[in-house]
Protein backbone atom coordinates (compact mmCIF):
# COMPACT_ATOMS: atom_id res chain seq x y z
CA UNK A 1 0.00 0.00 0.00
CA UNK A 2 1.23 3.60 -0.76
CA UNK A 3 0.73 6.47 0.58
CA UNK A 4 0.99 10.26 -0.40
CA UNK A 5 1.14 13.75 0.98
CA UNK A 6 1.35 17.11 -1.24
CA UNK A 7 0.86 20.20 -0.98
CA UNK A 8 -0.52 22.48 -3.86
CA UNK A 9 -0.67 25.96 -3.93
CA UNK A 10 -4.01 27.14 -4.94
CA UNK A 11 -5.63 30.75 -6.38
CA UNK A 12 -8.71 31.39 -4.72
CA UNK A 13 -12.15 33.18 -6.34
CA UNK A 14 -11.04 36.48 -4.94
CA UNK A 15 -7.45 36.14 -6.23
CA UNK A 16 -5.71 35.42 -2.70
CA UNK A 17 -3.47 31.98 -2.72
CA UNK A 18 -4.18 29.27 -0.42
CA UNK A 19 -2.51 26.25 0.09
CA UNK A 20 -4.32 22.90 0.11
CA UNK A 21 -3.12 19.33 1.26
CA UNK A 22 -4.13 16.48 -0.63
CA UNK A 23 -3.18 12.92 1.19
CA UNK A 24 -3.97 9.50 -0.90
CA UNK A 25 -3.58 6.04 0.94
CA UNK A 26 -4.12 3.22 -1.10
CA UNK A 27 -4.25 0.79 1.60
CA UNK A 28 -7.18 2.02 2.87
CA UNK A 29 -8.56 3.12 -0.43
CA UNK A 30 -8.93 6.97 0.26
CA UNK A 31 -8.09 10.04 -0.68
CA UNK A 32 -8.36 13.69 1.48
CA UNK A 33 -7.84 16.65 0.67
CA UNK A 34 -8.37 20.33 2.89
CA UNK A 35 -8.06 23.79 1.93
CA UNK A 36 -9.16 27.10 4.45
CA UNK A 37 -11.19 29.48 2.30
CA UNK A 38 -11.26 33.26 1.74
CA UNK A 39 -13.40 33.32 5.02
CA UNK A 40 -11.17 31.04 7.24
CA UNK A 41 -13.25 28.42 7.14
CA UNK A 42 -11.72 24.98 6.95
CA UNK A 43 -13.42 22.48 3.77
CA UNK A 44 -12.25 18.92 4.15
CA UNK A 45 -13.10 16.45 1.34
CA UNK A 46 -12.76 12.51 2.12
CA UNK A 47 -13.89 10.04 -0.75
CA UNK A 48 -13.94 6.39 0.62
CA UNK A 49 -13.89 4.48 -2.33
CA UNK A 50 -14.55 1.14 -0.87
CA UNK A 51 -17.57 2.44 0.92
CA UNK A 52 -18.62 4.95 -2.31
CA UNK A 53 -19.02 7.03 0.06
CA UNK A 54 -17.77 11.50 0.38
CA UNK A 55 -18.02 13.34 3.31
CA UNK A 56 -17.59 16.95 3.05
CA UNK A 57 -16.49 18.83 6.35
CA UNK A 58 -16.77 22.39 6.94
CA UNK A 59 -15.38 24.03 10.07
CA UNK A 60 -16.73 27.83 10.11
CA UNK A 61 -15.32 30.68 12.50
CA UNK A 62 -18.51 31.22 14.35
CA UNK A 63 -19.52 34.81 15.54
CA UNK A 64 -18.64 35.05 18.91
CA UNK A 65 -20.16 39.03 19.07
CA UNK A 66 -23.60 37.35 17.73
CA UNK A 67 -23.60 34.43 20.36
CA UNK A 68 -22.18 31.47 18.27
CA UNK A 69 -19.28 29.07 19.79
CA UNK A 70 -15.87 29.42 18.18
CA UNK A 71 -16.20 27.39 15.26
CA UNK A 72 -19.69 25.45 13.79
CA UNK A 73 -19.05 22.21 12.14
CA UNK A 74 -21.01 20.55 9.62
CA UNK A 75 -20.74 17.27 7.35
CA UNK A 76 -22.09 16.54 3.98
CA UNK A 77 -21.79 12.81 2.92
CA UNK A 78 -23.38 11.79 -0.54
CA UNK A 79 -22.59 8.79 -2.65
CA UNK A 80 -19.29 8.93 -4.52
CA UNK A 81 -19.23 7.62 -7.99
CA UNK A 82 -16.50 5.92 -9.74
CA UNK A 83 -15.05 8.76 -12.03
CA UNK A 84 -15.12 12.22 -10.05
CA UNK A 85 -11.85 10.92 -8.74
CA UNK A 86 -9.01 9.47 -9.52
CA UNK A 87 -8.25 6.30 -7.31
CA UNK A 88 -6.30 6.77 -4.76
CA UNK A 89 -3.70 4.37 -5.96
CA UNK A 90 -2.82 6.94 -8.55
CA UNK A 91 -3.07 9.99 -6.48
CA UNK A 92 -0.25 7.97 -3.95
CA UNK A 93 2.14 7.93 -6.95
CA UNK A 94 1.65 11.89 -7.86
CA UNK A 95 5.16 13.62 -7.04
CA UNK A 96 5.47 17.14 -5.40
CA UNK A 97 6.64 18.86 -8.38
CA UNK A 98 7.45 22.54 -8.51
CA UNK A 99 5.37 23.36 -4.96
CA UNK A 100 5.80 27.42 -5.55
CA UNK A 101 3.42 27.70 -8.82
CA UNK A 102 -0.03 28.49 -8.02
CA UNK A 103 -1.96 26.07 -9.77
CA UNK A 104 -5.34 26.91 -11.60
CA UNK A 105 -7.39 23.60 -12.34
CA UNK A 106 -7.83 22.92 -16.13
CA UNK A 107 -11.34 22.05 -15.92
CA UNK A 108 -14.36 23.73 -14.15
CA UNK A 109 -17.16 21.59 -13.19
CA UNK A 110 -20.83 22.68 -13.00
CA UNK A 111 -22.05 23.82 -9.66
CA UNK A 112 -24.10 21.00 -7.86
CA UNK A 113 -26.82 21.95 -5.78
CA UNK A 114 -28.19 19.09 -3.53
CA UNK A 115 -30.66 18.98 -0.94
CA UNK A 116 -29.30 17.37 2.28
CA UNK A 117 -32.99 15.75 3.09
CA UNK A 118 -31.72 13.34 5.80
CA UNK A 119 -29.33 13.17 9.18
CA UNK A 120 -27.16 10.63 10.19
CA UNK A 121 -26.49 9.45 13.23
CA UNK A 122 -22.98 10.04 14.11
CA UNK A 123 -22.76 6.64 16.70
CA UNK A 124 -23.59 4.86 13.66
CA UNK A 125 -22.35 6.53 10.88
CA UNK A 126 -19.09 4.20 11.30
CA UNK A 127 -20.59 1.37 9.02
CA UNK A 128 -21.61 3.75 6.57
CA UNK A 129 -17.83 4.76 6.15
CA UNK A 130 -15.31 4.19 9.26
CA UNK A 131 -13.94 7.79 8.05
CA UNK A 132 -17.29 9.49 9.77
CA UNK A 133 -16.07 8.71 13.21
CA UNK A 134 -12.96 11.36 13.15
CA UNK A 135 -13.50 13.39 10.01
CA UNK A 136 -16.87 14.49 11.40
CA UNK A 137 -16.36 13.93 15.70
CA UNK A 138 -16.96 17.99 15.69
CA UNK A 139 -20.26 17.57 13.64
CA UNK A 140 -22.22 14.80 15.81
CA UNK A 141 -25.37 16.63 15.49
CA UNK A 142 -24.58 18.09 11.80
CA UNK A 143 -24.44 15.22 10.16
CA UNK A 144 -26.12 14.88 6.89
CA UNK A 145 -27.25 13.38 3.35
CA UNK A 146 -29.71 12.73 1.19
CA UNK A 147 -32.44 10.30 0.32
CA UNK A 148 -31.24 8.82 -2.50
CA UNK A 149 -27.85 7.96 -1.91
CA UNK A 150 -29.44 6.29 1.18
CA UNK A 151 -31.54 4.18 -1.01
CA UNK A 152 -28.40 3.36 -2.81
CA UNK A 153 -26.56 2.40 0.45
CA UNK A 154 -29.61 0.62 1.73
CA UNK A 155 -29.40 -1.76 -1.41
CA UNK A 156 -25.79 -2.20 -0.66
CA UNK A 157 -26.90 -3.69 3.00
CA UNK A 158 -26.37 -0.14 5.17
CA UNK A 159 -28.49 -0.22 8.38
CA UNK A 160 -30.95 1.58 7.77
CA UNK A 161 -31.79 2.45 11.68
CA UNK A 162 -28.58 5.46 11.44
CA UNK A 163 -30.85 7.80 9.09
CA UNK A 164 -33.51 9.92 10.19
CA UNK A 165 -35.63 11.75 7.48
CA UNK A 166 -35.35 16.05 8.20
CA UNK A 167 -38.63 17.65 8.45
CA UNK A 168 -39.37 19.42 4.38
CA UNK A 169 -41.22 22.35 3.79
CA UNK A 170 -44.05 19.87 2.35
CA UNK A 171 -44.51 19.01 6.50
CA UNK A 172 -43.98 22.75 7.72
CA UNK A 173 -45.73 24.75 5.41
CA UNK A 174 -44.50 28.10 6.60
CA UNK A 175 -40.35 26.40 6.55
CA UNK A 176 -38.24 28.85 5.20
CA UNK A 177 -34.93 29.41 3.75
CA UNK A 178 -32.94 30.78 6.24
CA UNK A 179 -31.89 33.66 4.28
CA UNK A 180 -35.89 34.63 4.56
CA UNK A 181 -36.76 33.96 7.92
CA UNK A 182 -36.59 37.46 10.27
CA UNK A 183 -36.69 35.23 13.24
CA UNK A 184 -33.42 33.67 14.95
CA UNK A 185 -35.04 31.16 16.83
CA UNK A 186 -37.56 29.75 14.01
CA UNK A 187 -36.25 26.89 12.19
CA UNK A 188 -35.49 27.03 8.55
CA UNK A 189 -33.61 25.57 5.54
CA UNK A 190 -30.34 26.62 5.44
CA UNK A 191 -27.60 27.30 2.28
CA UNK A 192 -23.81 26.81 2.79
CA UNK A 193 -21.58 26.61 -0.35
CA UNK A 194 -18.10 25.36 -0.30
CA UNK A 195 -15.72 24.84 -3.38
CA UNK A 196 -13.26 22.48 -4.09
CA UNK A 197 -10.48 24.64 -5.58
CA UNK A 198 -8.22 22.21 -7.47
CA UNK A 199 -8.39 18.19 -7.16
CA UNK A 200 -7.19 15.37 -9.87
CA UNK A 201 -10.41 14.71 -11.71
CA UNK A 202 -9.00 12.45 -14.23
CA UNK A 203 -6.11 10.36 -15.46
CA UNK A 204 -4.35 11.21 -18.80
CA UNK A 205 -3.31 8.60 -21.18
CA UNK A 206 -0.83 9.25 -23.60
CA UNK A 207 0.31 6.80 -26.78
CA UNK A 208 3.60 5.62 -27.91
CA UNK A 209 4.61 3.63 -30.74
CA UNK A 210 7.21 0.79 -29.98
CA UNK A 211 9.52 -0.25 -33.32
CA UNK A 212 7.11 -2.06 -34.94
CA UNK A 213 4.78 0.94 -34.96
CA UNK A 214 2.52 -0.81 -32.07
CA UNK A 215 1.01 2.09 -30.82
CA UNK A 216 0.28 1.52 -26.81
CA UNK A 217 -1.82 4.14 -24.13
CA UNK A 218 0.05 4.84 -20.90
CA UNK A 219 -0.73 7.14 -18.06
CA UNK A 220 0.94 10.02 -18.46
CA UNK A 221 -0.46 12.49 -16.05
CA UNK A 222 -3.36 13.83 -14.54
CA UNK A 223 -6.04 16.76 -15.40
CA UNK A 224 -7.36 19.29 -12.37
CA UNK A 225 -10.78 20.08 -11.59
CA UNK A 226 -12.33 22.80 -9.52
CA UNK A 227 -16.55 22.46 -8.51
CA UNK A 228 -18.66 23.90 -6.10
CA UNK A 229 -21.20 22.73 -4.19
CA UNK A 230 -24.18 24.03 -2.74
CA UNK A 231 -26.18 22.19 0.11
CA UNK A 232 -29.61 22.88 1.71
CA UNK A 233 -30.83 21.35 5.11
CA UNK A 234 -33.30 22.27 7.64
CA UNK A 235 -32.13 23.34 11.01
CA UNK A 236 -33.55 23.79 14.16
CA UNK A 237 -33.29 27.58 14.51
CA UNK A 238 -31.78 30.05 12.00
CA UNK A 239 -29.35 30.62 14.49
CA UNK A 240 -27.38 27.86 13.24
CA UNK A 241 -27.27 29.53 9.96
CA UNK A 242 -26.18 33.03 10.12
CA UNK A 243 -23.79 33.03 7.33
CA UNK A 244 -26.86 32.80 4.88
CA UNK A 245 -28.04 36.33 5.54
CA UNK A 246 -24.51 37.87 4.03
CA UNK A 247 -25.13 36.55 0.94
Amino acid sequence: AARAELRVRVRLPGGQVTEESLQADSGSDCISLELRTADGALVTLTADFRQEVKIFRALILGELERGQSQFQALCFVTRLHRNEIIPSESMAKLRQKNPRTVRQAEEVRGLEHLSMDVAVNFSKGAQLSSHIHNVCAEAKEAIYTREEDVKFWLEKGVDGSMFEVLPQTSDLPDLQRCKLCVDRWKPCICSYSLSIEWYPCMLKYCKSRDAGGKVSSYKCGIRSCQKGYTFDYYVPQKQLCLWDEET
